[in-house]
Order: structure tokens, then C-alpha cells, then sequence
């Protein structure tokens, strides 16, 4: 990271030529400015993975969040099937990413638009794509997570600060991460259909990571191998005679229902927290 950003510093310096003379001359990855980080291509096989982590597919509307030459938006609607929406803040640069589309036959699944990172509005995505900083990701993150759970986030190189992403792989020499987005559960649930009967679920929530207690017959059980992938919740607990139960259901909003290993369940939240 200290060599891009002296050779930002040095293309700042020195006055650099649009972003299309620079591609077209340089037989290394390029090293461009930009707002808020420099640019530098993400490899193939690092695109590739990384959008295979996410499970892109036709269904999708994938968001690149600084897209620089397109390549990631491009290889999202030519190898995947998406369509894709790459933003990027360089004139000179969606010039490029459109060139890109058309040339790989791919410019009526993919549009490039200028704007910036921190007013753009991607709500509509279901995946997102980043090639930026930790600190810019962090500084995201609160956007990301009010994203429709189960939105797929998947980043290349740089991570999300404490929350720990749910896949992670090395490329050659990249690393590519994959988080979920987590519908948000915390609180006191009135649960039924247990197999004692009513029941009550408390749940407090880190990200994806659960921790809690279900009070059921007069007993408080804490709550084991809690967790969320997107709107999918799962959790066990230990009665006081050995039994174990486990819980795999669906959240949508203030309510929750599934399969026990006993018979469905389902839940409404009474307190958040």
C-alpha cells in the first residue's frame, strides 16, 4: 500500500494523462488517483473468485463501489450472468469501463455511472463489490448492513474492521473476503410451538454472531452454535436431562418461524434492545 500511494502522490505531482492513456501505455497494472483511494486493477482470478464466493447469477444486480476500468461489473454480467451497476467518481475512467462493455458484448447488462461512494444510493443491490480501504469499508459499513439481509458483500484485499467476514480465500497473491448481511434480531421473542410450548428467546447479536438464552418449562437454557447467514438463523440449546434441540429457521422483520427437530416453530419479537 506505501508503493501505491507514492506512485499516486507521483501521477498527482507530475500531471497525469486521462485515465485511457495511461491503460493504454502501461504494460504493469496501472496506478491511477482517484478521491478517496488510487486505483489498481483487480487480478482476473481475484474477480473471479470473488464473485463466485458471492454465488453471483442472473438474478442478480451486482453494485461495484469504485469501478474503475469496469472490469469486476463487466466479468459480472459476462461469465455470471448479472447484470451490474459499476460506480465510479473519473470521468475518464467510466469511459473506459463502457469501451470495456461493449467490446465483450456485455453493454446492454452493465451501465457505469459517475458519483461518489458516500451518496450514491446502491439499496437495490443484492450483491456489492469493493476493491477499497479498511477504513472506507468501515466508514461504508453502517450503509452495508442496512442492506436487505442475505445482500451478498464481497471485498479484495481490505476487510470490514470487527466484523469477521463469513468466507475468505486466497488468490495467488490476493485475499478476497465475503460477508453476508445479517437481518437484525436482537431483542425478546415470544416463541411457540416448542416442544414444551411457549417459550421465551432472548438474543443479543454481533453481526452475524449470536449469544442468548431460551426460557422454556421454568428453565433458562443459553442458547449454542447461534448464528445468522443473511435471514437464516439457527441455534441449539441443552435441556437440563441431556436433550438437545436445534433450531433452523427464517427471520422477516419482527418475525421468525421454522423446523425444530421436534415440530415447526415460529416467534414474534416483543423488546428490542
Amino acid at each position: 500500500m506505501t508503493r501505491i500511494l507514492v506512485l499516486a502522490a507521483a501521477c498527482l505531482a507530475l500531471g497525469v494523462p486521462p485515465a485511457h492513456a495511461q491503460l493504454e501505455s502501461l504494460n504493469e497494472p496501472p496506478v491511477l488517483p482517484g478521491k478517496d483511494v488510487p486505483w489498481v486493477p483487480t487480478p482476473d482470478a481475484a474477480v473471479d473468485r470473488m464473485l463466485a464466493m458471492a454465488q453471483v447469477g442472473p438474478r442478480d444486480l451486482v453494485y461495484d463501489l469504485g469501478s474503475g476500468d469496469g472490469r469486476i461489473a463487466i466479468m459480472a454480467a459476462k461469465r455470471f450472468g448479472a447484470r451490474a451497476v459499476g460506480v465510479e467518481y473519473d470521468p475518464s475512467m467510466i469511459e473506459v469501463s463502457r469501451t470495456a462493455a461493449r467490446r465483450e458484448g456485455v453493454a446492454d447488462r452493465v451501465r457505469f455511472v459517475q458519483g461518489d461512494l458516500f451518496e450514491f444510493d446502491f439499496r437495490a443491490a443484492t450483491v456489492v463489490t469493493l476493491y477499497l480501504l479498511t477504513s472506507i469499508n468501515v466508514e461504508l459499513r453502517p450503509r452495508i448492513l442496512a442492506l436487505r439481509p442475505g445482500t451478498r458483500v464481497a471485498s479484495h484485499m481490505f476487510r470490514m474492521g470487527d466484523w469477521q467476514p463469513d468466507e475468505s480465500a486466497r488468490v495467488g497473491s490476493s485475499d478476497v473476503y465475503l460477508w453476508i448481511v445479517p437481518a437484525r434480531v436482537a431483542g425478546t421473542w415470544a416463541m411457540t410451538r416448542t416442544p414444551a410450548g411457549a417459550a421465551e428467546l432472548v438474543l443479543a447479536q454481533q453481526f452475524q454472531r449470536l449469544s442468548g438464552s431460551l426460557r422454556v418449562a421454568g428453565e433458562t437454557l443459553p442458547l449454542a452454535q447461534a448464528s445468522l447467514r443473511g435471514d437464516e438463523i439457527r441455534f441449539a440449546v441443552t435441556g437440563a436431562g441431556g436433550a438437545r434441540q436445534a433450531f433452523v429457521g427464517r427471520v422477516a422483520g419482527d418475525r421468525m418461524a421454522g423446523e425444530g427437530e421436534a415440530q415447526p416453530w415460529s416467534a414474534v419479537r416483543v423488546r428490542t434492545r
